[in-house]
């Protein structure tokens, strides 16, 4: 451990990602990895949207009767 440790940004735990985290210090590799997470999780959110517009869906049918 070195003096200077302080200064390097850690990586998240996890392949946790930082919305707005500098990116100039990640390598192309890094910048690559981040993409498929970013990727992955809008993925899943819009899976998530879509289920909720299919339970509001039902419900709107349910109580216009």
């Amino acid at each position: 451990m070195s003096l200077f440790d302080d200064d390097v940004p850690r990586k998240s735990a996890g392949g946790a990602v930082t919305v707005g985290e500098d990116l100039s210090r990640l390598s192309e590799e890094e910048l690559s990895e981040r993409i498929e997470a970013l990727s992955a999780e809008i993925n899943r959110t819009q899976k998530e949207l879509e289920q909720r517009g299919t339970i509001r869906n039902a419900a709107d049918a349910f109580f216009q009767k």
